[in-house]
């Protein structure tokens, strides 16, 4: 009985570990007061999802996986990304510890990468993971990449981050797509979506699991929601991706469309691919979950259009104070002071040139009730037939850390907001995907403020860098980063927020008088 009762305490800070929740107490104790501060302990077991990169045979993929240094974190671990197709994430770490290991099951070295551009469609890792504190990169081709699934243990576990990057030379969605890989959820909002003429939508589902995952696609444009069975049941195989095109899924042309998957049994990575025939496209992730406050961070200061897309899931209208966080303070966009947000229907606000040349974030506060709400913007950069866009959802703050894959010396912008309060951070660039030393710097934002920092930039760097950004006091903090790309003549760019990268959970500590425990002899 002892041994049993003792095995199922750390079998719960073990569940903690890994999923980030645990409640340990002894016996008949209620733990009113007896319960400590809970620890933050790294986490043991992390999966990321990538959808297919583009549709295009002039697609051109990197994958950038790294994981920050974490005290505290196991000393080795495994990691994988291979091709979802295959549901190869169970199997690509059999016949050895290291996950990428060669054809004899030979473990690879830390920090070596597949020398034959291997893409995964053979069951082989598109990466072989770094020590932490490395980046890693890996690269496709063409229309026929797949979408990924990625698992990672131990010492790769905590804050693993993979940034998947695009560039397509031309046609329809043109320009620089890029995305974080997702953690599998259940329910994902995706403000900003579009079914209407020159624009080609795409929700991206990726099961990581080995049973299949059913979901429900729903559809609201400006009236309302947009009838449709099709969406309705929607089957994704085991370890497997579908993309389904939002105009198949309903007959009604609408500027503004908010997209919300709800998985009914298993989980999923979800994105919507979005795809202008005239602005080239970008990805449109996940927005933060319905809330009465919410912050769009990062908009980049040569923005020529600024489209604000929001939806309230709820059965009340919302009422939101719009403010543009600049590098001065606090300002209100000029006859754009307020914005109504009508129950179950998608408003779509012009903003224009909102940010004027300078940095900034869109904090959007109830006038009076707080109704939840889903937001995002579109951004398009440049004039004429040398523009491009991007979108921007809604996100939850930086927390203790957050991370930013595959930087480079030129064309990184660090975008960070803290809406109320002062706050200190420390932004940490790491070593280069083929050489460099760490860079570490501190910067103080402005309650009220968005400040374009001055990234670190490592030592001897060679090829690409992460960017880490930690919360040191005050906050809280929101940031992004905009990634353009390498020809300067051309407006290509993505922009990727940096919420936590849940590196740690918090496991609740409790006092027990073990002597409750203890069996009187036979």
């Amino acid at each position: 009985m002892k041994r049993t009762t003792l095995s199922l305490f750390a079998g719960a800070a073990a569940l903690a570990a890994v999923t980030g929740f645990a409640a340990v107490s002894a016996p008949g104790d209620t733990g009113a007061e007896t319960a400590e501060p809970a620890a933050r302990l790294p986490v043991e077991r992390t999966s990321l999802l990538c959808p297919a990169p583009s549709a295009s045979d002039l697609a051109e993929t990197t994958y950038t996986s790294f994981t920050p240094v974490t005290e505290g974190a196991e000393k080795k671990g495994t990691a994988t990304l291979t091709a979802a197709a295959d549901g190869a994430a169970a199997e690509a770490g059999k016949g050895g510890e290291d996950a990428g290991s060669g054809k004899d099951g030979e473990d690879a070295k830390d920090g070596e990468e597949g020398k034959d551009g291997n893409d995964g469609k053979d069951g082989k890792p598109v990466l072989r993971p770094g020590a932490p504190g490395t980046p890693v990169t890996g690269t496709a081709s063409g229309a026929d990449a797949p979408a990924l699934t990625g698992t990672a243990e131990g010492s790769h576990a905590p804050g693993w981050t993979v940034q998947q990057t695009t560039e397509v030379a031309a046609g329809t969605g043109r320009g620089l797509l890029g995305l974080n890989c997702t953690a599998p959820d259940t329910e994902f909002w995706f403000p900003g979506a579009s079914t209407a003429s020159g624009r080609t939508d795409y929700v991206h589902l990726t099961n990581p699991d080995d049973s299949a995952a059913v979901v429900d696609i729903e559809l609201y444009g400006k009236d309302g929601v947009l009838k449709s069975t099709v969406g309705e049941g929607v089957t994704v195989p085991p370890g497997g991706g579908e993309s389904l095109l939002l105009s198949t899924l309903t007959d009604v042309e609408q500027t503004d469309v908010t997209v919300h998957v709800n998985v009914r049994s298993g989980r999923l990575g979800a994105a919507v691919q979005a795809l202008d025939d005239k602005t080239g496209g970008d990805w449109l992730t996940a927005a933060a979950d319905p809330a009465g406050e919410l912050v769009v961070p990062g908009i980049p200061a040569d923005a020529t259009s600024v489209r604000l897309m929001l939806f309230t899931p709820g059965g009340s209208d919302a009422d939101l104070k719009v403010r543009l966080a600049s590098p001065s303070g606090a300002i209100t966009p000029a006859g754009h002071e307020t914005v109504h947000v009508k129950a179950g229907m998608t408003t779509g606000v012009d903003l224009g040139e909102v940010t004027r040349g300078e940095a900034g974030s869109l904090v959007l506060t109830p006038t009076s009730g707080s109704v939840p709400v889903v937001a995002a913007v579109r951004v398009v950069r440049g004039k004429g037939g040398e523009q491009e866009s991007a979108f921007i959802p809604a996100s939850d703050p930086v927390g203790a850390r957050a991370t930013a894959a595959e930087n480079r010396v030129k064309g990184t912008t660090l975008s960070v907001t803290a809406p109320d309060r002062t706050a200190k951070v420390e932004v940490t660039a790491s070593a280069g995907t083929e050489g460099g030393t760490t860079a570490t710097k501190t910067f103080t934002i402005e309650g009220g403020t968005t400040q374009n920092v001055e990234v670190p930039v490592p030592a001897g760097l060679k090829g690409t860098y992460a960017l880490t950004v930690e919360t040191v006091s005050g906050g809280p903090v929101y940031a992004a980063r905009t990634l353009t790309g390498e020809d300067e003549d051309v407006a290509s760019f993505t922009v990727q927020p940096l919420p936590d990268d849940r590196g740690t959970v918090s496991v609740p500590k409790a006092e027990q008088n073990l002597s409750v425990l203890q069996q009187p002899p036979a």
